[in-house]
């Protein structure tokens, strides 16, 4: 298969052709020319226009074939849209809106983004971390402005620390996708407040069920602006809260009891707060002779197992 040929087929070029591929020092530099048999398209509205002028000659950086980076050159033209009535810039299918990179690579970037340090991805690709940084910009306002919220029926809201000092950031997600669809600073009423009137009243009035944790500004919200909705707490903040009424138990019980049983407990905290599989041999032989001795804390460590099978 020819070069021109597979970059013809992985590229949409509409409108346009190729008129050359050329190997300029470690770089295919890939000419682009208007195809003639079609009106070039107002950039604004996508409508046919009249051509009016040609702009200067503008480079795309393009996904690299075989490691071999890849520029595109076209001079665009400048259309006369009847439809705006106005002169505008025509479009160009395979640009990433006024960036000078090809969707296509502004793609590629953003999804290695999701994984790696965006100075590897830099690296990886030979650009800047600019160039890492526009396209995913590109690509999430492209997803952002196209995205369909009207069918989320349960939702996630959650909070996370972005760095020390307790700066929160609140966050909603579907459930259903594990989707992200919104996200705001702190964890307060008016944050959620925030949400909610993002979301808006027809789809909020379609939620059939909300999960999140134990927050009171959270669940005070949620029950005054979607009180159809089922409201949940989420596992891990009840896990935590149960293997903090363990711990409670054991500190009471190693005040109420004689030296002899303090002796026995000493050390035993995280046997009864870690997962079984995660216990070691050591603390797994530990936890058989505690179970023998009739204790609270063993009454209290079975109940909080009892609720992996609720």
């Amino acid at each position: 298969m020819l070069v021109e040929q597979l970059i013809r087929e992985k590229l949409v070029l509409q409108g346009v052709r190729i008129q050359s591929v050329v190997k300029a020092g470690s770089e295919l530099i890939v000419t682009l020319m208007p195809d003639c048999r079609y009106h070039p398209r107002c950039g604004v509205c996508g409508n046919p226009g009249d051509y009016r002028d040609t702009l200067s000659e503008r480079r795309f950086r393009h996904v690299p074939l075989w490691g071999i980076p890849v520029t595109l050159v076209y001079a665009p033209c400048r259309v006369t849209c009847p439809q705006c009535k106005s002169v505008h810039v025509e479009n160009m299918s395979w640009a990433a809106g006024k960036k000078r990179l090809t969707r296509a690579f502004a793609v590629e970037i953003a999804t290695w983004a999701k994984s790696l340090p965006w100075l590897q991805v830099a690296r990886q690709y030979q650009c800047s971390w600019g160039t890492v940084a526009a396209a995913v910009a590109y690509v999430v306002d492209f997803g952002l402005a196209r995205r369909d919220l009207s069918c989320i029926t349960h939702i996630g809201i959650d909070e996370i620390s972005r760095q020390k000092g307790h700066v929160y950031l609140t966050n909603a997600y579907d459930l259903k996708t594990g989707t992200l669809i919104w996200s705001g600073e702190g964890r307060t009423k008016d944050t959620l407040n925030a949400f909610f009137e993002f979301f808006g009243p027809v789809r909020t009035a379609k939620l059939v069920g909300i999960c999140c944790d134990m927050w009171p500004s959270y669940f005070e919200t949620i029950k005054a602006k979607a009180p159809q909705a089922k409201l949940v707490f989420d596992k891990f903040h009840i896990v935590r809260k149960l293997t903090e009424a363990v711990d409670s138990v054991r500190k009471q019980e190693v005040n109420d009891k004689s030296a002899e049983h303090k002796e026995v407990l000493a050390g035993t905290r995280y046997i009864w707060l870690k997962n079984p599989w995660n216990l070691t041999d050591k603390q797994k032989a530990s936890l058989s002779f505690l179970e023998t001795l009739n204790l609270k804390i063993n009454r209290a460590y079975l109940l909080k197992e009892s609720f992996r099978d609720f």
